[in-house]
């Protein structure tokens, strides 16, 4: 067929066929490019995912993925193993599923796009979300934000509701602090090093300061918080300089490079984001949209190519 052939033919698909096909010529160059894993495995650069021994050899394949046996333990795996695609079907469409999710389509879309139900476009989705990591208090340095947001608890999806639905078009929040809002705990540094926390729900601790951040932050950080008592408990248990921003003054920077502005517009941001692009999202799951609104603003705006990026990422 001729290109003119072809362009009339792609003009005769439906959007849904049209997006389709966009997307399986886009991310034609996830598939080719093959697993950085199994790149590792075959140079011998890898480890048996059972007990982390370093040799093994190849061992047939394994509904088409190739195979290795490990000489430590007996046992064997493939590159899969033990990551969020072991055990999944149809991985051919993993890298148009990527390129689809990069691109922020809605599980309607992708469902129709790739043919498969829209409760596995939702599996699928969550399985990559889970894999994905938050910076930790040992990663940051020199001036370090840190501040909480709260979202109102909810329960999207739950058929089984233990208290009355919400009608539509009322306004259900509340101000002020209470048991039924999660709170999240964002913190960042100057050099773009991002932490993003769901700690439960509530008032906010010194333990869930701690708990988001892990390891403790170094000894040469300077935290920069608002006058929350548990950020100064948190900074003197630590031995950190603090410096406080008093909101009842309206104070909102200090010595001209003291603020807490980055995390303050990252809690907007975030909000914006998760209620125009999913129209809210279950508190259960709001961990794994952190975490996607991480790699969102730390990784893909740097990548030209996002499926592979969040290939290499989970």
């Amino acid at each position: 067929m001729t290109y003119q052939e072809i362009l009339a033919a792609a003009q005769t698909l439906s959007d849904t066929e049209r997006a389709s096909l966009v997307s399986a010529l886009s991310s034609e160059s996830v598939s080719l490019s093959g697993s950085p894993r199994l790149s590792r495995l075959l140079d011998k650069q890898g480890s048996c995912p059972h007990c982390g021994g370093k040799h093994y050899y190849r061992f047939g394949k394994d509904k088409g993925a190739q195979r290795f046996k490990c000489k430590d333990c007996g046992r064997t795996f493939t590159e899969y193993t033990g990551t969020w695609q072991e055990g999944l079907h149809k991985k051919e469409l993993v890298g148009l599923y990527l390129e689809l999710m990069a691109d922020q389509k809605s599980l309607d879309k992708i469902s129709a796009a790739l043919n498969i139900n829209k409760k596995t476009a939702f599996d699928w989705r969550h399985k990559i979300l889970g894999t994905f990591k938050q910076d930790k208090g040992g990663s940051f340095s020199g001036i370090v934000e840190s501040d909480e947001t709260f979202f109102e608890e909810s329960e999207k999806g739950n058929r089984h509701l233990k208290r009355p639905p919400r009608k539509r078009g009322t306004d259900p929040k509340s101000s002020g602090i209470s048991d039924n809002k999660a709170k999240v705990i964002v913190t960042a540094d100057r050099k773009n090093d991002l932490n993003m926390t769901c700690c439960g729900k509530g008032r906010l601790t010194k333990a869930d300061i701690a708990e988001s951040l892990g390891t403790p932050l170094d000894k040469d950080v300077i935290l920069c918080s608002d006058g929350h008592v548990s950020y100064k408990g948190y900074a003197n248990d630590n031995h950190l300089k603090h410096v406080v921003l008093r909101d009842d003054i309206k104070q909102r920077v200090k010595q001209e490079r003291f603020h807490i502005q980055h995390v303050n517009s990252l809690h907007n941001r975030l909000k914006k984001w998760i209620a125009s692009t999913f129209w809210g999202v279950s508190t259960k799951y709001l961990q794994n949209y952190l975490n996607w609104f991480k790699v969102v603003v730390t990784v893909l705006k740097k990548e030209a190519n996002h499926a592979n990026a969040l290939l290499r990422l989970s």
